[in-house]
């Protein structure tokens, strides 16, 4: 019996759902039950009320999302150590600094931190949808954190004034796509268009035909007519959009473009995750509950 037919069989007897990130490996966005961005797979979790289990292939901060979305539910993180970088970034200690130095002006997290650092803020978004949360913000001022390339992209969208913080706060990953690298790759590939993650420096979003999520990403090619994309995010996404636009070819701007955490899940780790149900990701009371608001008054601004 193969892994694969092994975890499918764990999967109906625990009740489980494995949601794996769209910068997860091929085979376990295969073996998944559903394969998407952070939200929307922690929001996908809590429609499904017959799941007891789920295992969430992903990293830290996504894992706590899903359990503080879904407390009812085990949620499981097949590699502890996949830790999200920029997550690890901007700890609690230092959002309660900036907060005491600009004590009323609103905060706007970015949902790649950490549960504890998600308390303190006014309300949280997502790359999809962090123009929208600004706009909808009653103040002209407001701290955002903790990627500053989301930020300067959000700038170009308002009229707001944003503070970007922690200064210098950064995705590893997105950080490797460089202007020139993506217009030698389009000047080799006549009319191919640039899609570009806002994590990537403003010099390779300069360049860019779309500028977008993960999520925003697929349904742009979807509708793309050309024949022919450039990828600037992780390369995890191109397996999805491959298999979802069999016609059409995606390059990525950058080969390299690895992130290592998300990579540590495999499917020997999720099968073993399944079977011991470890290592499962709780989140304290007191810091779910606070958290729990920021998560959903985003959704409340957007209704």
């Amino acid at each position: 019996m193969g892994i694969s037919t092994k975890i499918e069989q764990l999967k109906r007897e625990k009740q489980a759902l494995i949601l794996a990130h769209n910068y997860q490996r091929p085979e376990v966005q295969d073996i998944a039950d559903y394969v998407g961005d952070s939200i929307e797979l922690s929001r996908r979790a809590a429609e499904e009320t017959d799941a007891k289990i789920l295992v969430f292939s992903a990293v830290d901060f996504m894992a706590e999302s899903a359990a503080i979305l879904n407390p009812e539910k085990k949620v499981l993180l097949p590699s502890i150590g996949a830790r999200c970088p920029m997550a690890q970034m901007f700890p609690l200690e230092q959002v309660k600094m900036w907060k005491k130095k600009y004590p009323k002006i609103p905060l706007v997290l970015y949902v790649n931190t950490l549960a504890e650092a998600k308390t303190q803020c006014d309300v949280c978004c997502t790359s999809a949808n962090a123009v929208e949360i600004v706009n909808a913000l009653d103040t002209d001022t407001l701290l955002f954190g903790p990627d500053n390339n989301l930020a300067l992209y959000v700038q170009q969208k308002t009229t707001k004034k944003i503070i970007p913080i922690p200064p210098g706060g950064f995705c590893p990953t997105h950080l490797l796509f460089l202007r020139g690298d993506t217009l030698s790759l389009k000047e080799a590939n006549p009319g191919a268009e640039v899609m570009v993650h806002p994590e990537c420096n403003p010099e390779v979003q300069e360049i860019a035909d779309f500028i977008g999520s993960t999520s925003q990403m697929c349904k742009y090619a979807k509708n793309a007519s050309s024949r022919k994309l450039i990828v600037a995010t992780e390369i995890g996404l191109l397996h999805r959009l491959k298999k979802e636009n069999p016609t059409k070819e995606f390059l990525p701007a950058y080969e390299g473009a690895v992130c290592p955490n998300m990579k540590l899940n495999t499917l020997e780790r999720i099968y073993y995750s399944l079977k011991t149900e470890q290592t499962q990701i709780t989140v304290p009371p007191a810091v779910a509950r606070k958290a729990r608001k920021a998560l959903e008054k985003m959704h409340t601004l957007l209704s």
